[in-house]
């Protein structure tokens, strides 16, 4: 008895897996794609020459993990056409948890381009809490930000 139920299980399932593999849609035929030419006044068309600016400048620190009441230089370099550029005021704005500082000093820049900020935390940004410094020089009255410079006390 038990034999003819799984027997009767068994070929009712195949018999509704036939009969839901027959309700199925009909199959599609791929159709060709069609053949892409390139036409030959493509290659003779350039493409525009990207400008580059003409000053570059960058900003690091000379500790990315000094403690929390430690003191750090703050480097950035002035470049055209990397050439440090000499003669350019900057000035530096570090961006703590809770406040803004603006650094003191105003460097001027070495014929190299560089110039240095000290900065004491003085336990004004949190631990394991980036922080980050902005960089500005002053070029014939215009002026140029530098990619920021971070650290973060531990």
């Amino acid at each position: 008895m038990k034999h003819n139920y799984h027997l009767t299980a068994i070929s009712s399932f195949f018999m509704l897996l036939f009969l839901l593999s027959a309700c199925g849609g009909a199959v599609s035929q791929a159709r060709p794609q069609q053949t892409l030419t390139v036409d030959k006044s493509f290659q003779a068309r350039l493409s525009p020459i990207a400008t580059l600016p003409t000053y570059r400048c960058g900003a690091w620190s000379s500790n990315n993990a000094p403690g929390t009441y430690s003191t750090i230089t703050i480097y950035a370099r002035l470049t055209s056409d990397v050439t440090g550029v000499s003669g350019a005021r900057a000035q530096a704005v570090v961006h703590f948890q809770y406040s803004d500082a603006l650094l003191d000093t105003q460097p001027v820049s070495n014929s190299g381009g560089y110039v240095s900020f000290s900065l004491p935390l003085q336990g004004r940004q949190p631990a394991r809490v980036p922080a980050t410094v902005d960089v500005t020089f002053k070029v014939d009255g215009e002026p140029v930000r530098c990619t920021e410079a971070f650290f973060t006390p531990l």
